[in-house]
This record gives structure tokens, C-alpha cells and sequence, in this order.
């Protein structure tokens, strides 16, 4: 097969939510449908009853949520899915930001008894930014939740996007019987009761067939009808193309804990969904289309297997075909690398691969070489652009509660911060190191993989900061100057560039203005843009 029937095949996305809409229960459903998986862990009241397969970390099993992006590859209808699981905790958006970096379009869960929560809204920020295509699942549909078309009116108002049901719901909690498949003219029915499970799948290609009232009965057949006029006539059908710019979002209604209209998910996006697309670079776009290898890595993992203390960059590869045990360019250091043990995933399983294309993501075994954003190529000197880091929102000094353990310590949080757990400032003199986050949980997890992976024992110690701004400026004596003047608030980025804690929002606001040929940035994507 050629590398254009290659790139055809595959298909990368992320699914996205607000924690406990049901993300995680989803994927494990998707993974059933593709075989990978023969059972799925169940999530509940927000404890682990069975181990998930995506959360691996025994931290996620333990307060029952995703905490780190997994990387899960499964076929389905001819199809080779690239699944991202990634964390929906709102203290862990900047891993689940740089995750979207690395996918071609995105499945976002809602909760249909919440509706639009906060950090959806903050996700489908990132999204259209990008302007990545979403499918929307509307969840829990089996319990007592918001009318569908209510639900509806909200996505388009709160996320800023057209939408389209191309599935209905039957009911809603304990009238729900089921979905139809507005885009096939399929009607799924499920028994009711404790055990709720698929019952049918009928093909009604006119709702006006006299069978709709006997499968259904005459009163919720009727409601049906009305509600299925009343989409199409506001809705306009669905536009793929609009869909493929992030203009228009696909709708689907279900439960993905009782399998109500996850099929329909899966069977529309296999056909609509974008194969991997063209990335932006500092020398110009590369096409998957392009015959010379490149990649870039979106995530870096260590201890993924806590007894061989191993760790991994996740790659997504944008073009070429990527080889086992051929050298590659890695365009930071100026130097060759070779990957004698390439890994696909399924979650915390692994299996070696020979070779690789556009669209997917693979593991590489690291000793070090590996930063996020990170670009390989067959050879060609270029970077990847839009992988930014942002300024935390929380920032505490890391306190050594050991001194014997102070290497591993050491080792540890750099490890850590070089996953994107968190972010890394180190202050002179005196080599304190402050970590910033996005949220409290975040401090409680690295405290945990230091204590359980490295053996060291921390503390969080709180500062006064309001934001990280990275430092640059045309004028190097008046940036030397200011790093000077104000040498207790300015520390190191992992890259050893400047960085001007700013206090207060007033503080930052002043600097500003008393500094105008210095440039005050909220991300560090400036190396990356070299801007």
C-alpha cells in the first residue's frame, strides 16, 4: 500500500470534556467496538470499580479521573483509529491543549443532565483557535437530563459554533428507548430496565412507516415524528466541508455507559472525519503528501512502566514514513538518532512497530534527547510551530523535605516538568526552584510520582506571583538592565531563558508601560515562531 492509501486509512482525534461527562467511558467503547479491548472498565460515582484501560497511572485509579493524555490505536471499519484519551480535569488543561497540537479533529462530550460546563467552553476555545473540526456526543441521555433541543441552543451560544443533529434521542431517562440515526434512517431500540441493552436495529427510511408505532408505540412514535420535522427544518443538512473547517459541528445523543448511540458516532466519523492534514512550520507548510519524514513530539512520559523506569516522547508524524532503526535528525540538537524500539499503544500496553505514516503517534524510547515541540526529520533543518507552554495560574517553591534524597529530587522534577506535569523556573542565587501549574491537583500528583517513582519526599511552599511572563527585546542592554534591576523577580525557564514573575496584574501592567521596548509574553511560543 502507498503512502497516499496510508494516509487515507488513518484517522487522529482527541475526545475532549469536562470531567465526569463520560470521556473516558466513551473511548472504552469505542475500544470495544474496535476489538481492542474485550471488557471496559467501568467509571462510577466517581471511583475506578474495574481499572480503566486509558487510565494507567495508579494515582488516576485512585481519585477515579485521567490525569495524563493516553494514546490508544485500534482499527474499525477498515480504518486505523488514532485515539488520544485525554485528562479533563481542569488542573490538567495544558497537557489536554498540547494534546489538540497533535490531532485532525476532535470528539467533545457533554453531559446532557450539566450541559455546557466551564471547561468545555475553555476547550473549544483551544479547537477554534485551530480551527479543528468537532463531533459533539451529548451523554447520559438514559438519565433525567435538558430537552435536547434546549441543549442544543446552548452549544451554539456558549461554544460559538453552528451545529447538526445527525442522531435523536427517543425519550430521555426512564423514557429513553433509544436513538435514530438521522444520517443512515436506522432506528436503535434498547430494552429497558436495569439491564438496558440493544435490542434492534431497524432500517425506517420513511418515519411515516405504520412499523414506528408498533416498535415504539403510538404516542412516542408520534413525538418522534414532530421532533425529527422540527430538526430538519431548522437545521440545515449537513455540510462536510463546513464540518472539515471547524465551522459546523456534527450532533450525537446516547450513553456511552449503557452503548446508546456510540455505533452511530463511530460509524459517521469513519466517513466524515479529516485524514491527517498539512502542519504548520518556521520554513513554510509540509503536506502528509511529502515523501521526506518528519515529526514533531507533542508529550514526553517517564516511568509509563514503573518497573523498567523507562520514558517516552509521543510522536505525531506529519509526513514521510517513519522506519525502525533508521537514523533521524533532530533538528534542536543538530544531531542523528536511531530508534531500535519504536512503540504503538494501547494505553499502558505496548507492541513494536516496523514503520509508521502520517497521522500516527508512536512512542520513542528517550535517554534525555527529548523537550516537547521537539522536530525530526529525514534531515531538513525546520520546527514545528503552535506548540506553545503558558503561564501557570499557581506557582509554589519545591522544599526538600529529605536532603539525602536531593539527586533523585533533582532528576525527578526535571523529568516531570520536561513531561509538561508542570513547569520548571529555577531562581539565583541560592538554586530554588519554583514550580508553576495550572491547578491545586497538579501539585498533589507530582508529589505523589516523586514520592512513588523517584523516592523523594517534597513540599510546596507558596509565592507571591500572579503570572510568568518570558522576557525578549531588540535592545539586549536594556533587557540585561531590567534583568538586573529586578533580579529577584526574574528567574530561568528549563531553556535557560528570562522570565519576570510579575506579582500583581497592576505590577505587570506598570512594568509594561515603563519598559516598552521589552515584550512581555504569555506563552514561550515566541522561541518556536522565533519572533
Amino acid at each position: 500500500m502507498g503512502q497516499q492509501q496510508e494516509i487515507a486509512k488513518r484517522r487522529t482525534f482527541a475526545i475532549i470534556s469536562h470531567p465526569d461527562a463520560g470521556k473516558t467511558t466513551l473511548t472504552e467503547k469505542f475500544l470495544l467496538y474496535g476489538g481492542a479491548i474485550q471488557t471496559a472498565g467501568a467509571v462510577k460515582s466517581n471511583k475506578i470499580r474495574k481499572g480503566a484501560t486509558s487510565d494507567f497511572m495508579e494515582i488516576e485509579r485512585q481519585r477515579g479521573i485521567s490525569v495524563s493524555t493516553s494514546v490508544m490505536t485500534f482499527e474499525y471499519g477498515g480504518v486505523l483509529m488514532n485515539l488520544l484519551d485525554t485528562p479533563g480535569h481542569k488542573d490538567f488543561a495544558e497537557d489536554t491543549y498540547r494534546t489538540l497540537t497533535a490531532v485532525d479533529s476532535v470528539v467533545l462530550v457533554i453531559d446532557s443532565t450539566k450541559g455546557v460546563e466551564p471547561q468545555t467552553e475553555r476547550l473549544m476555545e483551544v479547537c477554534r483557535m485551530r480551527n479543528t473540526p468537532v463531533i459533539v456526543f451529548i451523554n447520559k441521555l438514559d438519565l433525567e437530563g435538558r430537552d435536547a433541543f434546549s441543549l442544543l441552543d446552548e452549544l451554539e451560544e456558549k461554544l460559538s459554533i453552528r451545529v447538526r443533529p445527525l442522531s435523536w434521542p427517543i425519550g430521555v431517562g426512564a423514557t429513553f428507548q433509544g436513538v435514530y440515526d438521522l444520517f443512515d434512517h436506522d432506528l436503535r431500540l434498547f430494552e429497558a430496565g436495569k439491564t438496558k441493552k440493544e435490542l434492534a436495529d431497524e432500517r425506517i427510511d420513511d418515519l411515516a412507516d405504520p412499523r414506528l408505532d408498533s416498535l415504539l408505540g403510538s404516542d412516542p412514535a408520534a413525538e418522534l415524528r414532530s421532533e425529527v420535522e422540527l430538526v430538519n427544518g431548522v437545521y440545515d443538512p449537513l455540510d462536510v466541508t463546513a464540518y472539515r473547517k471547524g465551522a459546523v459541528a456534527p450532533v450525537f445523543f446516547g450513553s456511552a455507559f449503557n452503548n446508546f448511540g456510540v455505533r452511530e458516532v463511530l460509524d459517521t466519523f469513519i466517513r466524515i472525519a479529516p485524514p491527517p492534514g498539512p502542519r504548520d512550520t518556521d520554513q513554510g507548510t509540509v503536506s502528509p503528501e511529502d515523501p521526506a519524514f518528519s515529526g514533531f513530539v507533542f508529550k514526553i512520559h517517564a516511568n509509563l512502566d514503573p518497573n523498567h523506569r523507562d520514558r517516552v516522547a509521543f510522536l505525531r508524524i506529519c509526513s514521510g514514513q517513519f522506519k525502525r532503526n533508521t537514523f533521524y535528525h533532530h533538528v534542536r540538537l543538530n544531531k542523528q538518532l536511531r530508534f531500535a524500539n519504536p512503540t504503538a499503544f494501547l494505553a499502558a500496553q505496548k507492541s513494536l512497530v516496523e514503520e509508521a505514516w502520517p497521522g500516527d503517534v508512536i512512542g520513542l524510547f528517550d535517554t534525555g534527547n527529548f523537550k516537547i515541540g521537539d522536530t525530526l526529520t529525514d534531515g531538513a533543518n525546520f520546527n514545528f510551530r503552535g506548540i506553545p507552554a503558558f503561564s501557570p495560574e499557581l506557582f509554589r517553591e519545591l522544599v526538600n523535605m529529605d536532603p539525602m534524597r536531593s539527586k533523585q529530587l533533582d532528576k525527578g522534577i526535571r523529568q516531570l516538568t520536561e513531561e509538561g506535569v508542570a513547569q520548571l523556573f529555577t531562581q539565583q542565587p541560592g538554586n530554588k526552584k519554583i514550580v508553576g501549574c495550572v491547578g491545586e491537583l497538579q501539585f498533589d500528583v507530582i508529589r505523589y510520582r516523586l514520592e512513588h517513582e523517584y523516592g523523594a519526599n517534597c513540599a510546596f511552599q507558596a509565592i507571591a506571583a500572579h503570572k510568568a511572563c518570558w522576557l525578549t527585546s531588540d535592545d539586549p542592554a536594556a533587557l540585561q538592565a531590567f534583568i538586573r534591576i529586578k533580579s529577584t523577580q526574574v528567574v530561568q525557564d528549563k531553556d535557560d531563558n528570562p522570565v519576570f514573575m510579575a506579582p500583581s496584574a497592576y505590577m505587570l501592567d506598570l512594568e509594561r508601560r515603563n519598559n516598552p521596548e521589552i515584550s512581555f509574553h504569555l506563552t514561550n511560543e515566541f522561541k518556536t515562531l522565533q519572533v
